[in-house]
């Protein structure tokens, strides 16, 4: 996906917050000035995956040997505590309206909510494509939530205006403020663990230690690391002991090693260190019993 859609989504975000706060004053809705102040995070959040965007295309130099990739996940970070921190306040704001509930007009509620869920609704499904990258995954759940929270102010609104119960739109901000707390949660675990250099979690060290120990030649397997660089960007180094053999067909092991890892786990970057057989331990081991033809 390209950045310039995060462009025009950074435009109509800016212009949905405008109408919201509009809206959520003339209309004395908290609901709406809560999803207005929801909405207002999106601008920075889109900014920071923008930048990322570009960042995580530059090549590695010999400052980031391994590349720009973590940039969008440290974007996906920054965004998802900014969040947690707001549906904090946004609980905070729903629970004192609750216990004081105004009178609101919902017209405007119900006008307003409609253009978000147009523009929300609009950016959901710009961002589909690019779910499988964490930055932008991290956006997209934002903007989904946002459109889930525009179909409950139009329902609460029309419910308002059946039934007069205003205690309704406060609520209806404390359940908006849980959801971005919820989706936030998810986004903040995931990267956290990536850049605390965590295994990439489709994937077990056993399972590779097994794989490699299948390879003719590899006798013992250990010290055995896998990370991810984000963005799908897998890496593994590993020590392996083989039999004394020729420089040549170390060489050929080294790619055996290195085309497995490649298509059975999709690791990009591999690292190994050969050591010679029988040599006595050092390090700890991820040694599984070796694998039975």
């Amino acid at each position: 996906m390209r950045p310039s859609v995060l462009g025009w989504a950074m435009a109509a975000t800016l212009g949905l917050v405008l109408a919201e706060v509009f809206g959520g004053i003339l209309g004395r809705s908290v609901a709406l000035l809560n999803d207005a102040v929801h909405n207002l995070s999106d601008i920075p959040a889109l900014g920071i995956s923008y930048l990322a965007m570009h960042w995580a295309e530059r090549p590695a130099d010999t400052e980031k040997t391994y590349g720009y990739h973590r940039a969008g996940t440290l974007a996906a970070y920054t965004n998802a505590f900014v969040l947690v921190l707001l549906s904090l306040w946004l609980g905070y704001e729903a629970f004192e309206r609750l216990r004081s509930p105004v009178e609101v007009v919902e017209s405007w509620m119900i006008w307003t909510s409609v253009a978000a869920l147009a523009v929300n609704g609009g950016i959901t499904l710009a961002l589909v494509r690019g779910r499988g990258d964490l930055n932008l995954r991290s956006i997209l759940i934002h903007n989904f939530g946002d459109a889930l929270s525009n179909v409950a102010i139009i329902a609460g609104a029309l419910i308002i205006h059946a039934t007069g119960a205003r205690w309704i739109d406060p609520l209806l901000g404390l359940a908006i403020g849980l959801l971005v707390l919820w989706s936030s949660a998810g986004i903040l675990r995931e990267s956290s663990h990536i850049l605390l250099e965590g295994r990439p979690l489709d994937l077990q060290v056993e399972d590779v230690a097994r794989a490699m120990l299948k390879i003719e030649g590899v006798q013992e397997v250990h010290d055995v690391h896998l990370w991810s660089l984000g963005g799908g960007h897998h890496a593994l180094s590993l020590h392996a002991r083989v039999p004394d053999m020729h420089l040549d067909e170390c060489e050929r092991l080294l790619a055996s090693i290195k085309q497995v890892a490649s298509k059975e786990f999709a690791v990009e970057h591999t690292t190994v260190q050969l050591e010679r057989a029988g040599l006595p331990a050092h390090s700890g081991y991820v040694m599984p019993e070796p694998a039975k033809n």
